[in-house]
């Protein structure tokens, strides 16, 4: 069955945003060569420039990034959104769901930092720039001499801010978003966008990168996965992305979700939840940070992969069972 008339995507308007809508399109055009589709920019609360972060920002950046985006969908103005998953919500709107994910990026952290240092050589008291909550403890438990501060903008922004305070000596960020822009991780420098390919190159870089270790920086819950948003009524949309969707990281968002929601945890919440499938089976690696204690909770569990919420329930029982 072929697909006929016209689907508006909606999306944030950042360069990683973009990118990531044209992946969407990408792959709906090539499941649905007919498809007609048009693009709607929505600001949201969480760009840089718009409103200020609240006081409270474990509890009050929940949905910064979506909830307009969301509300554009509700009110039929788009039919689809493109978010990264890390910014929903564990908890969705009773009236939309994820209809789609595409297949899932890198899902690690990366320091970017400068004079070829890495996390263990960083000397006492560098100072370390990120803006996600997570990040910053477990920093302060890998490295509590080191002095953190907070990070906003998207990913050209947050580089060009290293390159202009040349006291920070390096910055975190996602791996995925950072091959998504057209960077790599050569060896152990960045590879920035229109560097020659060439013998020597990677050297000239003027950042050193690090992919962080994953069971010290477990991943935010969905980092790395492109998730499409679509309404609950819409069988339409809904069709459409079935052709796209990718079962083996719907499986691992359903048990990061999942533990989520349990916890009442979200995006900028200091939790790192990460699900693997793994000769069919699935593991579920959580870390959680509690007020006032430096070192994580933190687990791991495995089970089968057709029960992801299962298995999310079981790591919570792990870690906080009687």
């Amino acid at each position: 069955m072929g697909a006929s008339g016209k689907i508006v995507l909606g999306s944030r308007g950042s360069d990683l945003a973009l990118a990531q809508v044209s992946m969407v399109e990408q792959a709906l055009l090539q499941a649905w060569p007919d498809l007609e589709m048009a693009r709607e920019i929505i600001r949201t609360s969480g760009d840089e420039g718009g409103a200020p972060l609240p006081v409270d920002r474990k509890a009050g950046r929940k949905g910064m990034f979506t909830r307009e985006i969301e509300q554009q969908l509700l009110v039929r103005r788009i039919d689809l959104a493109v978010h990264s998953a890390k910014d929903l919500p564990s908890e969705a709107m009773e009236e939309l769901e994820i209809a789609g994910v595409l297949p899932r990026g890198p899902t690690g952290d990366v320091l970017i930092a400068r004079n070829g240092l890495r996390l263990m050589t960083l000397p006492e008291g560098a100072l370390i720039a990120t803006g996600s909550i997570r990040r910053q403890r477990q920093l302060r438990w890998k490295r509590p001499d080191l002095e953190v501060t907070d990070l906003r903008g998207n990913v050209p922004t947050r580089l060009r801010k290293l390159r202009e305070n040349e006291n920070w000596s390096g910055i975190i960020l996602a791996q995925a978003g950072l091959e998504r822009l057209g960077m790599s991780i050569v060896g152990r420098a960045l590879r920035l966008p229109g560097m020659e390919d060439e013998p020597g190159q990677p050297e000239r870089s003027p950042y050193n990168a690090e992919i962080l270790s994953p069971d010290d920086f477990v991943p935010a819950g969905g980092q790395g996965v492109i998730a499409l948003q679509a309404r609950r009524d819409d069988e339409r949309v809904r069709r459409l992305l079935k052709a796209i969707d990718d079962e083996p990281a719907r499986i691992c968002l359903r048990a990061e979700r999942e533990f989520l929601r349990l916890l009442d945890g979200d995006c900028d919440s200091p939790v790192g939840v990460h699900a693997r499938l793994i000769d069919g089976r699935l593991r579920l690696q959580a870390q959680v940070f509690e007020e006032g204690v430096s070192a994580p909770r933190a687990g791991v569990a495995a089970g089968a992969s057709a029960q992801p919420e299962r298995l999310a329930a079981e790591l919570m029982d792990k870690l906080y069972g009687n």
